[in-house]
């Protein structure tokens, strides 16, 4: 699959790469997720016609902020993998994006794991 990078303004501000896993599409997430970025997130989620897989994993290790905006995106994106029969899950927040999961109640929405290895095995 092909490394989707975004880049506004020095340095990087966001940067996606997928990847599949044994069949789970995987996104690895690095930089700021905002209001300027979350269209190359919402693009990513984005799966072509007719091949949506049963599970897409986010990487959130990487990222450094997460907004509003963000966590509309990755609500509307459960939502839409949900009623296509599949399962959206976020793995290896960083700390900051830890911290707005949970404040927002968004990991009782979308299963949260420690680690990759531990969201792409269950």
């Amino acid at each position: 699959m092909a490394d989707i990078h975004h880049r506004a303004g020095p340095p990087a501000r966001l940067s996606i790469t997928q990847t599949t896993v044994d069949g789970i599409h995987v996104l690895a997430v690095a930089g700021e997720l905002d209001a300027d970025t979350t269209g190359t997130l919402r693009q990513a989620l984005r799966m072509e016609e007719g091949s949506t897989p049963a599970l897409t994993v986010l990487d959130l290790g990487a990222v450094t902020f997460m907004d509003s905006s963000a966590i509309n995106v990755l609500v509307a994106a459960n939502r839409d993998a949900t009623a296509a029969g599949g399962q959206l899950r976020m793995a290896a927040l960083s700390e900051p994006v830890q911290r707005v999961v949970e404040i927002v109640g968004l990991d009782t929405i979308i299963a949260c794991y420690t680690t990759l290895a531990q969201a792409l095995a269950t």
